[in-house]
């Protein structure tokens, strides 16, 4: 097992046996959802670039929206950043986030 980027609190990558998990990707909290879901989406591309993945190789993907009234704007810039590539097994729901102003945050599982 390898964590990468870590502190006391998490890791923002954990590898084990040819599987990456991601913690949770937040937006800025002056953006709105679909700002906030762009900037998770890039976060997680990053994190997948830095150990070798990519967007091709997500397994699955948990959303949670502050609220579902925003589920189809997040839907739009979900279905712009999975644009030719076929997205992975994904759940939403509804939850009260770390911070009020966050209105969407992304965890996801990838292969290496």
């Amino acid at each position: 097992m390898k964590k990468i980027n870590s502190n006391q609190r998490m890791s923002q990558i954990v590898m084990h046996n040819q599987t990456i998990y991601l913690s949770g990707q937040v937006g800025a909290i002056d953006e709105d959802v679909a700002a906030q879901t762009l900037t998770c989406l890039n976060k997680v591309e990053t994190l997948l670039e830095e150990v070798g993945s990519d967007k091709s190789k997500m397994l699955s993907a948990t959303i949670w929206l502050k609220n579902m009234a925003d589920f189809a704007a997040m839907n739009t810039v979900w279905d712009q950043w999975f644009e030719g590539t076929l997205p992975p097994a994904r759940a939403c729901g509804e939850s009260a986030l770390a911070h009020p102003d966050l209105l969407v945050e992304i965890t996801v599982v990838a292969a290496e």
